[in-house]
């Protein structure tokens, strides 16, 4: 079984397909972790607990028989605040004598076969229970009465573990909880790299790498929104660690809105990870008997280098984490309207659209923002969710009907968090948007953001989309966010609660979109924040795409997409072929079959030449698709890397399909280019597609594939797609 306790040396194992973690309950209770990595059979591991003598500066607890045994140096399954650990602490509880001192130690535990769900949270679920084991591990703090219950779900058939934990006051007191991070992590030295992704509005996720040093290296975002800035994943990895080789720890956590990713390096050389909400700006009060459930962190693990981790997520995330019916059927191929009109349409406009979009192929119009309320400009009606009809004469209905009549599906765009100034919502409930007392209240985008911590927010935003949604037949929504959270108060929370306003601002939002899916369970929504600012796993347990970036250029997105395959599926990734003139569109096309694939320009405006090619461009998404949704991911050349080239492959899960797509970023300084593919099955004999060429996996794998062009210009790309024969 994935989870064994030995009852003689209380060490508690958790086996995966290729991992094992390993941690002890030592004396007076202590929970001493012992080991994470590569799978081994062992569980007499405690002789890794000994960390060296300390001085007198590390506290040590008297009734500890062992001499070597200090909080401050010894490993901690789950570290405290001010109790003789100076290290980065998990969680801090300042109780109701006003001091945060806090020591949890081991109760009970249970194990049992499944996954339990978490209070208000996404997490990751389960296809049938034997398909993980579950350890609930009760810890108590004595003196104020904390109960935290730590739980790990661990997979059997992924090198995957689940971590979140449970506060809860058992005591007659209120406490606060100050600081409750999802997990704790130990390694024993620091000879490993910290990988994060990084960027800014139209440049998410780039990839950094640094070696750890001696003191805190953090990722974090503090937005209200995992962020453009940063996305709630952090890899440690081995310092020799590339794609194909190396020990690769995975992190990703399960939550839309602040986030804090931290490791220290302690003066014994020795990495402590811990990974959860941010502690900034947040507080939670615990009066007596209520509870709080942290989100979940996904750890993976690989000895098999950054690549075989990202796979792994990949795996996981299509089939354990995306829900409902988008998760295995074939998503329509759209065109929206942003790029190609942006406010500036009308109905015979949009059935333009969608009448030549139709000839070329695709299957779905959407339309974005500009529909409601009197919006002709972003300066008003964000939360006036009613049809401006003299925009789209003869109302929507016509105009889904117009679009349906010629054999496309309809979609339509949201920002349901927002709240314009200038709207009929804000003039009757001005107090329906976050703010505090006496402050001027920031405003981005010519909009506020609406307190989704409130139940009647969040009902009359629902019902709005209600009345739309079950009165057309709309098939598709765009869920956008498009600022950021400042003056974050409610007018509904008391003074000691107003911490919680960020947390409860999450939840809402959750609350709203599980409401929307579970009325309209047919429904696809993509996600969007300005593009990618809240990609992460919360968002995609209520969508199963989100909109990479806004940035639609082809050469761009190459960076934004290999970022973000670092822990996301090219299934969840919106991408689109644009009207960008920097590269033909053939290249917009290879670009964007890397991700959901769509379009997003004006199809009335496409000539001849590039209707045929959309025409075929079109019949390769259905070629490649479940190659694409389904198969392996390898990065083989980074743009990070590489000043010239990027280029990735998808391998089918079975090995007999391969689809190899490579980009001139610049003209590379030497023409030659020989690429060697990865994934393959050696003795397996693969057709080249264009030119019928036979060759084994092993050639393709060892020596490669000549991709030398004659002219190889900027922009330029090239696919090529291999079969078993």
């Amino acid at each position: 079984m994935p989870i064994s306790y030995n009852k003689e040396n209380h060490i508690f194992k958790l086996d995966t397909s290729d991992s094992s973690y390993a941690f002890q309950v030592y004396e007076e209770n202590y929970l001493v972790h012992l080991y994470y990595g590569a799978k081994i059979p062992d569980d007499n591991l405690e002789h890794l607990m000994f960390r060296g003598s300390f001085p007198s500066f590390s506290p040590y607890n008297a009734k500890v028989c062992n001499p070597m045994f200090s909080a401050d140096i010894t490993q901690s399954e789950y570290s405290g605040e001010g109790a003789g650990d100076y290290r980065l602490s998990a969680l801090a509880i300042k109780n109701a004598d006003g001091n945060c001192v806090t020591d949890v130690r081991y109760v009970s535990h249970t194990v049992y076969s499944g996954k339990p769900e978490l209070e208000g949270l996404p997490g990751l679920y389960l296809n049938s229970e034997d398909e993980a084991q579950t350890l609930e591990l009760v810890t108590l703090d004595a003196v104020t009465g904390a109960r935290v219950t730590l739980y790990y779900t661990v997979f059997e058939s992924l090198p995957v573990i689940t971590r979140s934990v449970r506060v809860e006051n058992s005591s007659d007191r209120p406490m606060d909880i100050e600081r409750v991070y999802s997990c704790c992590v130990e390694l024993p030295t620091a000879d490993y790299d910290l990988i994060g992704l990084y960027g800014r509005w139209y440049k998410e996720r780039s990839v950094q790498r640094r070696a750890l040093a001696h003191g805190i290296q953090s990722i974090a975002s503090k937005r209200g929104s995992s962020s453009h800035n940063h996305n709630p994943f952090a890899a440690i990895v081995s310092s020799d660690a590339n794609e194909d080789y190396g020990e690769a720890y995975g992190f990703n956590l399960v939550y839309s809105g602040n986030f804090s990713a931290e490791a220290e390096v302690d003066a014994s050389g020795s990495t402590r990870f811990i990974m959860g909400i941010n502690p900034e700006s947040f507080g939670w009060r615990l009066e007596p008997g209520e509870g709080f459930t942290s989100p979940e962190v996904v750890m993976v693990y690989s000895h098999n280098g950054i690549g075989e981790m990202s796979r792994v997520f990949h795996r996981l995330y299509r089939k354990n984490l995306i829900r409902g019916k988008w998760r295995d059927a074939v998503r329509p191929l759209l065109i929206n309207s942003w790029e190609a009109a942006y406010f500036d349409f009308d109905s015979d406009k949009l059935v333009s659209f969608a009448s030549q979009a139709k000839k070329l192929g695709i299957d779905m119009l959407v339309m974005d923002d500009g529909w409601f309320g009197h919006r002709d400009n972003d300066t008003s009606s964000l939360g006036d969710w009613y049809v401006n009809e003299n925009k789209l004469s003869g109302g929507l209905g016509s105009l889904v009907e117009r679009v349906n009549a010629l054999g496309m599906k309809f979609g339509i765009w949201y920002e349901p968090e927002m709240i314009s100034p200038d709207s009929d919502l804000y003039r009757a409930h001005p107090d329906w948007c976050l703010q505090v007392p006496g402050r001027e209240k920031s405003i981005a985008r010519r909009q506020y953001v609406l307190d989704m911590s409130r139940k009647d927010v969040r009902d009359n935003i629902f019902e709005q989309m209600y009345s739309v949604l079950s009165k057309y037949n709309i098939e598709y929504v765009k869920w956008d966010f498009n600022r950021n959270l400042t003056e974050a108060g409610s007018a509904l929370l008391p003074a000691e609660r107003q911490k919680e306003i960020f947390h409860r601002f999450v939840l809402g939002t959750y609350e709203l979109m599980s409401r929307l899916t579970k009325a309209f369970p047919d429904l696809l929504i993509e996600n969007c924040s300005g593009g990618g600012g809240r990609f992460d796993p919360g968002m995609l347990a209520f969508s199963p795409q989100i909109w990479c970036s806004d940035d639609t250029d082809p050469i761009e997105r190459l960076s934004i997409q290999f970022g973000t395959s670092m822990c996301y599926p090219a299934s969840t990734m919106g991408a689109h072929v644009s009207a960008c003139g920097r590269t033909q569109i053939d290249t917009r096309a290879n670009v964007a079959m890397w991700g959901t694939f769509g379009y997003e320009l004006d199809p009335n405006k496409l000539t001849d030449s590039e209707k045929r090619e959309v025409t075929q461009q079109v019949e390769d998404y259905h070629k490649y698709y479940s190659l694409i949704h389904e198969g392996e991911l390898y990065r083989l050349v980074s743009p990070f890397e590489n000043a010239y080239r990027c280029a990735w492959e998808f391998v089918s899960e079975d090995k007999t399909e391969a689809l190899v797509t490579c980009v001139t970023m610049r003209r590379a300084e030497h023409p030659m280019f020989i690429l060697r593919l990865k994934g393959l099955d050696p003795d397996k004999m693969y057709e080249e597609d264009e030119s019928g060429e036979v060759y084994s996996g092993a050639l393709l794998m060892n020596a490669g594939i000549n991709l030398t062009q004659r002219s190889d210009r900027d922009g330029e790309s090239l696919t090529r797609y291999f079969r078993q024969v």
